[in-house]
């Protein structure tokens, strides 16, 4: 029997709904959200696709979306200057940074030197630190977007032996402690792993985030598996054209799987409104102390 799919489409749409009606009722209280993003010019066409879809989004959801665009050749000074205009500002409430960033400039320096109140990203290491402590859950987007498709398929994680396949800063290591917190067995590792083949095979869930496609085959994958593919790669297609798989390899997959997400349409569209979601939960909280100061 075919896995069933986890539509991240369908999840990230009705999470957009729900920010909708937050945003409106921010805005009917004079306390609009906003999100203040910065990209540098970098020669990357993608980010800038990235940014006017991000706008666009921002206008149908009733958030406002202001751009700060630095040229091409802006150093690492002028940058972490920029985010000190936006960290000190009140008005300002919700910032991210657009990647990449130019050759030279180090991105985790300019992460981490986002007001933690304000960065929806979830990439401060002040916030992942506090995620870790079960403090905070600003915790990247990617890692809340998995946890929400594993919550889709109703499947209570306590107890589940997950394995989290690839441990990057912002992916692999958050999703783990995330799952943790279920009360999940978590195992991770990484492409190196010696008998990974067998550890994935003992997964309830496999979560495969290394970045390397192709890696998981159906072979690997334990029957009825919850598999949440996180493995985003841009690979020739049978024509010749650009196509973007995950880590698994879908098809033989899903015939394994007992739940499976597709790349894509799975987890990319969840991390998009996560975003958004968080930026509303920010934009609710300067108006909470707003109103607490009398402002």
């Amino acid at each position: 029997m075919p896995a069933k799919i986890i539509d991240g489409k369908s999840i990230a749409k009705d999470l957009r709904v729900n920010v909708g009606v937050r945003a409106a009722k921010l805005a009917e209280r004079g306390s609009p959200a906003r999100l203040d993003a910065v990209l540098v010019d970098s020669g990357d066409n993608g980010a800038r696709v990235y940014a006017e879809n991000q706008a666009r989004t921002c206008e149908q959801l009733g958030i406002g979306y202001t751009l700060h665009e630095l040229p091409a050749g802006s150093d690492q000074k002028a940058i972490l200057a920029r985010l000190r205009e936006l960290n000190d500002d009140p008005a300002v409430h919700a910032i991210m940074v657009h990647m990449p960033l130019p050759a030279g400039v180090d991105p985790h320096a300019v992460q981490e030197k986002i007001d933690p109140d304000k960065d929806v990203e979830g990439v401060n290491p002040a916030n992942i630190g506090n995620v870790v402590y079960g403090r905070s859950m600003r915790a990247p987007c990617t890692a809340l977007a998995t946890l929400r498709l594993l919550d889709h398929t109703g499947e209570n994680l306590k107890g589940k032996r997950c394995v989290v396949v690839g441990a990057s800063a912002h992916v692999g290591r958050p999703i783990a402690v995330l799952l943790m917190q279920r009360e999940a067995t978590v195992v991770s590792c990484n492409k190196f792993t010696r008998g990974l083949d067998d550890l994935c095979r003992s997964a309830d869930v496999l979560i495969p985030a290394a970045g390397v496609p192709g890696l998981i085959t159906a072979d690997m994958v334990k029957p009825g598996a919850i598999v949440v593919d996180v493995g985003v790669n841009r690979v020739d297609g049978p024509d010749g054209s650009k196509m973007t798989v995950g880590d698994s390899v879908f098809e033989p997959v899903s015939r394994v799987a007992g739940w499976i997400s597709p790349v894509p349409g799975g987890v990319g569209p969840v991390t998009v409104a996560v975003l958004l979601h968080n930026v509303v939960d920010a934009a609710e909280q300067a108006a909470a102390m707003g109103a607490n100061t009398g402002r």
